[in-house]
Formats: C-alpha cells, sequence, structure tokens
C-alpha cells in the first residue's frame, strides 16, 4: 500500500433533510485504511439538505458542491467524479439502504491491486437481507439483459456501490442524467480490459414514505439503457483519449 492512496467517495443529495445528519455522523466517522474525502454533490434540494451539509463540523476531507438546478444522480455523479482527488473512486447513496460498514471489504481489494473495479453484490448467496419482490425481482431481471448484452456476468449491476481506480472512471464519458449511470457504467466498462470483482453487502431496502426515488419509469429508463449502450450507440466515444492504454484491449479501436 503507496502512503498516497485516498478514496474519494461520491455522494449526491437530493431532499435527504429528515436523515441526514445521522448518515453524515456515520460517514464521516467511518474509519478505513487509507485517507478518505467525502464528495457530497446537492442535486438542487427543496428540503433544508444543503444547510445541513453547510454546517456540519466534518472531520474528514470534504466537498460540497451545489448544483444550479436538478438534473439527476448521473449528472451529479459526472460532477462529483471529476472534482475528486482520490486515486481511488466510489459511490456513496445518502441513505441507510447501504451500509458503510462493507466500504473496507470493497476498497481492500483495489489497494491490494486484486481488482481495477469492485461491486457491492446485494444477490450474492452470503448477503443476508430480505428484499422487497417489486424491486427484486426488477433488479435480476436488468442484471441479466445487461449480462447478456454485455458479457460481463455480475449478480448486481443496478447497485449503487460501485468503486473504481480513479483512472478509469475519470476516463470514461459519462451521459446519463438519472439511474442510467448503473448499466451505462456496466456497458462501457465491459469493453475495457479490467478486472472486475464483486463482493457481498448487507442492503436495507427504504420505501417510498421513507424517501426511496426510484420508480418503474427508472426500470423502464434502464431497460432503454441497456439496449443503446451495448447494442446501438457507438463505442468510439466511450472513453478520452488520457484512458492508460494497459486498459484497451489490442483488439479493440476505442479512442
Amino acid at each position: 500500500m503507496t502512503e498516497n492512496n485516498k478514496i474519494s467517495l461520491i455522494i449526491p443529495i437530493y431532499n435527504e433533510a429528515q436523515h441526514l445528519n445521522r448518515f453524515l455522523k456515520i460517514i464521516d466517522e467511518l474509519k478505513l485504511e487509507i485517507p478518505k474525502e467525502l464528495v457530497f454533490i446537492d442535486d438542487k434540494s427543496t428540503d433544508t439538505s444543503l444547510n445541513i451539509l453547510q454546517l456540519f463540523p466534518f472531520k474528514s476531507e470534504y466537498k460540497i458542491i451545489a448544483q444550479p438546478q436538478n438534473c439527476g444522480k448521473g449528472a451529479a455523479l459526472r460532477v462529483g467524479i471529476q472534482q475528486a482527488s482520490g486515486n481511488f473512486i466510489g459511490i456513496q447513496d445518502a441513505d441507510f439502504e447501504y451500509d458503510p460498514n462493507d466500504v473496507p471489504q470493497i476498497i481492500n481489494l483495489l489497494v491490494c491491486d486484486q481488482a481495477d473495479i469492485v461491486f457491492g453484490s446485494r444477490f450474492k448467496k452470503n448477503a443476508l437481507q430480505v428484499h422487497r419482490t417489486f424491486h427484486y425481482m426488477g433488479n435480476r431481471f436488468l442484471t441479466l439483459l445487461s449480462n447478456i448484452f454485455s458479457g460481463l456476468y455480475l449478480t448486481d449491476m443496478e447497485t449503487c456501490y460501485k468503486f473504481f481506480k480513479s483512472e478509469i472512471i475519470k476516463n470514461i464519458n459519462l451521459e446519463s442524467n438519472r439511474f442510467g449511470f448503473e448499466p451505462e457504467i456496466t456497458a462501457k466498462i465491459a469493453r475495457l480490459k479490467v478486472r472486475v470483482c464483486e463482493v457481498p453487502i448487507m442492503y436495507y431496502p427504504r420505501n417510498y414514505l421513507e424517501g426511496k426515488k426510484i420508480t418503474w419509469k427508472d426500470g423502464i429508463a434502464a431497460l432503454r439503457h441497456i439496449l443503446y449502450f451495448n447494442l446501438l450507440k457507438s463505442k468510439k466515444n466511450y472513453f478520452k483519449s488520457t484512458l492508460p492504454a494497459s486498459y484497451i484491449p489490442k483488439d479493440r479501436n476505442l479512442l
């Protein structure tokens, strides 16, 4: 492990005021084997989320970015990824569906150079949680379709927990504004010569009264994104010219 390793956690925020202080305390106090940077992107919240962020007494290194208008999770992630300074970058939702205590096992694979990209899977056999039927079936169906078209076998394509070496994720041209980020990034990394791993994680699904935002419309949009990014869109513009050549298969002209 080199001394300059750092993990940047990209955390989109939209109307999370009811539990945000509790979440911030947990994520700020999270102990990791390498330094962490918290990158918050407030997506033009209409509640007091931004004010809570600005007043919180962080002990960790952090950045707060306020979007001038609501653009969606994918747009917020694009901004956060480009602002991140860590050599590893991970996605963290600002709710309690995912357990930050799973983050250390995920980043350990990156720090030890056993993987280039790590997904946290809610569906691997030793993940113990109970799912909501509709979302479970939808997620498994979308993951199956993604696997068929991308050729990358995963158990949970739609997971929030996706962690990357920054030299990879910073050099991918991202386009999706809402929840299409998940199938888009999966389709694009499937074109690269990278080591992708999955680890089981805990998951505590919340309902719409608790602030869940994804709906069946986003499921339909995800289906469109799977087809678009795997089959219909030209692969020529997926990556930036600064992507390290070691990640580009020799038989593919991707840049």
